[in-house]
């Protein structure tokens, strides 16, 4: 990734976090963050992965809400990050935590069959 999208990606991130903390409510009443949005090298699609603390169901709902809510989103956006193109958005589950969930229950289940 060149130095122009890593520093579009850090700002887009910020003002994507301050909106969805501000600006927006969900009506899936969810609990997300925004873990990282990665920039095309063109810098026309902005890939968002979110973090969202709740059920299967209801992060599938918040990720096909927001996914409708798209141009609103992206007028926000674009008003406030100054860009040639306001960059499409596609928003992504990031389930780091629920596999770094899963594991730490595994291990320590090991640890407990060795005592």
């Amino acid at each position: 990734m060149s130095i122009r999208s890593e520093k579009v990606s850090s700002l887009m991130k910020e003002e994507m976090s301050k909106i969805l903390l501000r600006d927006i409510v969900l009506e899936t009443n969810v609990f997300l963050t925004v873990t990282d949005i990665i920039m095309s090298p063109d810098l026309k699609i902005a890939k968002v992965y979110l973090s969202i603390y709740d059920s299967v169901e209801k992060k599938e709902a918040a990720i096909n809400e927001l996914m409708r809510r798209k141009g609103e989103l992206r007028h926000l956006l674009g008003s406030r990050v100054r860009l040639k193109f306001t960059p499409d958005l596609q928003f992504y589950l990031d389930d780091t935590l629920d596999k770094v969930d899963s594991l730490e229950r595994i291990f320590k289940k090991i640890r407990n069959n060795e005592h």
